[in-house]
């Protein structure tokens, strides 16, 4: 099945400077959405311009989130967002602060502006370097160079700026860059199997560490020994030569150069051993620095797995319950609230949706799906939502404009609605079934069960 970006797709002209990937998008905007208003539809002409370089504000309102996602940190945000909006830079989470950079871009005022200072002043190298470029063919071919090196964050931002950026090269950078975020969930069984080879290293690290430690506190007792041996020798040769005041010239110059030569020796085992003592401190820094970091990546990997096992222990749970009901009769009593419900569902894959229609159903539900405005009309919320009990909507698989139209609409009617993690069966049925317990456990103790609050800014990128 063909992908459909995110965003209205605009006509482009067949010319011989127009690449494969424009025909294709001109081709398929033509044939889905026909001849566009001219008052909404951006042109090459308002686009392109062969005399300046594009502003945040000038790029389209779906290509913000992107570019501020790819482009600026959390730290870069976290610093300058909160000078133009009312969010507190120490209690706000990373998610809060994203979704307002986007919101600040789209409005296109003061704060839209310190950004595009902020992205002008990190990437001023690419952004000459991407300016060698004189046509859209020679600045797809830098952007295919910084996609093999890697080098992605200022090539997006260097190409959607730059003059010669028409609509279907900016398609196309949108288009690499979006399925580039689809290898991060192909990574997550490399990443398990790294865990335990991270615990396993941790664990030499740290009996390596132990090691080292015990050593340095060997080398120092016996630099003490020594310090102390050689004050007794002086100490002797000194009393020696007091007692023997008759002991002629000769001896005394040979006793003194003795003393001189033991003096040198114990400053170089000195030296040695207080090399030896700060090369292991620094050494054991490193290692304990290193062994944080491998602590604070394996909580990371084991909050995501925990998340992973109970949508699996959920969907492994209905399915069990499901089988056994086809034969007894019986539904799941933790997708027993989907009974006579209507469940409306925003966004998703055809593929996922039908499974997930087919498990609502079977729990004597009515199962609604709108696919968030790419072939439904938006404006079909305000008649579907109303009449819904229930709202989900995958926030991987739906942009930001439907989203916020959602939230308004069910905000308006007092619908409940809820975010899930992904588009997939397990992260439905997980949401159902703790939905469905949080009920039962309301029912047994006789209080009304209290709806979850809804999500109050966006949940898609942070």
């Amino acid at each position: 099945m063909q992908t459909v970006p995110p965003f209205r797709l605009a006509r482009t002209p067949s010319t011989e400077s127009s690449s494969a990937v424009g025909a294709a998008v001109g081709a398929y905007a033509g044939s889905q959405t026909g001849a566009a208003d001219a008052c909404c539809t951006p042109t090459d002409a308002q686009l392109h311009s062969p005399h300046r370089r594009a502003r945040l504000s000038d790029l389209d309102s779906h290509l913000h989130c992107s570019v501020i996602g790819t482009c600026l940190s959390t730290n870069e945000l976290r610093k300058l967002v909160p000078k133009f909006t009312e969010l507190d830079r120490q209690h706000a989470t990373d998610l809060e602060i994203h979704h307002a950079a986007v919101e600040l871009a789209i409005d296109g005022g003061a704060g839209a502006k310190a950004l595009q200072k902020a992205l002008d002043a990190r990437y001023s190298g690419a952004v000459r370097r991407f300016d060698a470029a004189k046509d859209p063919e020679a600045l797809l071919a830098l952007w295919k160079d910084a996609l093999k090196s890697g080098d992605i964050p200022p090539a997006y931002w260097a190409l959607m700026t730059h003059p010669e950026a028409v609509m279907s090269v900016r398609q196309a950078a949108f288009g690499d860059l979006h399925m580039l975020s689809h290898l991060v969930g192909a990574a997550n069984r490399a990443d398990i199997r790294r865990l335990v080879a991270l615990e396993e290293e941790n664990a030499v690290l740290k009996d390596k560490i132990d090691r080292q430690q015990d050593k340095l506190h060997e080398l120092t007792t016996e630099r003490d020994a020594s310090l102390r041996q050689l004050s007794a020798q002086v100490a002797e040769l000194s009393a020696r030569a007091e007692r023997k005041p008759d002991v002629s010239e000769a001896g005394l110059e040979a006793e003194a150069q003795a003393l001189r030569e033991a003096l040198v020796a114990r400053d170089e085992r000195l030296a040695i051993h207080t090399s030896r003592r700060e090369t292991a401190e620094q050494r054991a820094l490193d290692e304990q620095r290193h062994a944080q970091s491998l602590s604070q990546r394996l909580d990371d990997t084991i909050a995501i797995l925990n998340v992973v096992q109970a949508e699996c222990n959920a969907l492994e749970q209905a399915l069990v319950v499901q089988g056994q009901g086809s034969e007894a009769g019986s539904k799941a009593d933790d997708l027993a609230n989907l009974s006579g419900k209507r469940v409306v569902y925003v966004g998703g894959r055809p593929g996922s949706n039908a499974a997930l229609r087919q498990l609502v159903e079977s729990a004597g539900g009515d199962f609604v799906v709108h696919d968030g405005g790419i072939e439904d009309r938006k404006g079909m919320f305000a008649a579907a939502l109303p009449r819904a009990d229930i709202v989900v909507f995958p926030v991987d698989c739906i942009d930001h404009d439907s989203m916020n139209l959602l939230k308004r609409v069910c905000d308006r009617h007092q619908v409940d609605y809820h975010p899930l993690r992904t588009a997939s069966v397990a992260s439905f049925v997980e949401l159902m079934t703790r939905l469905g317990r949080a009920s039962s456990q309301a029912g047994k103790s006789g209080k009304p069960g209290n709806k979850p609050p809804a999500s109050r800014f966006c949940l898609r990128h942070g």
